[in-house]
């Protein structure tokens, strides 16, 4: 198909503004995912970047690559880098973002892999691994808490049950 560059994305086979879709989607309580090409996040301004990703329900970014302070944003917003192994890529995968998708094989953060499982609507699928991008044990923590804000939140709430 031709591509079009923009914020816009297809749902349901209709073209929509990307947040819109993501709007649609949090409404139906279904999580999504973004795919990427190299250096993700390059450009951005810094921390709204990933917390705009965050408030987008965006649970996992799957790229070729990562600039690397905006990786950190991410895992600090509960956000899951995941990364391409070399050479490969969404087109060269054959994605085309209709498919839905299964993260597995997590072990909670602490795996180094994952493996993304893309099911398509007629039935076939396509399964790939990726690269956890969780590089140290306070990230990995970060993310089993949900985020940075969360993870402060949860020891100063837990403080206070009677």
């Amino acid at each position: 198909g031709s591509r079009e560059e923009g914020g816009y994305t297809l749902k349901g086979g209709q073209k929509m503004a990307i947040y819109d879709a993501a709007m649609q989607y949090m409404a139906e309580g279904t999580p999504t995912v973004v795919f990427a090409g190299e250096e993700y996040g390059t450009g951005s301004s810094r921390d709204w970047a990933a917390k705009g990703t965050q408030l987008l329900g965006i649970k996992a970014v799957v790229a070729k690559s990562f600039e690397r302070i905006h990786r950190s944003n991410l895992v600090g917003m509960g956000v899951l880098p995941l990364q391409f192994h070399a050479g490969e890529n969404a087109q060269s995968l054959g994605l085309d973002g209709s498919e839905t998708f299964d993260i597995s094989g997590l072990d909670d953060g602490a795996s180094r892999s994952a493996t993304v499982t893309a099911s398509r609507s007629d039935g076939s699928s396509l399964v790939f691994q990726a690269n956890v991008l969780l590089l140290t044990p306070k990230e990995v923590e970060y993310f089993r808490h949900g985020g940075l804000l969360q993870y402060v939140l949860r020891p100063l709430a837990a403080r206070h049950v009677a």
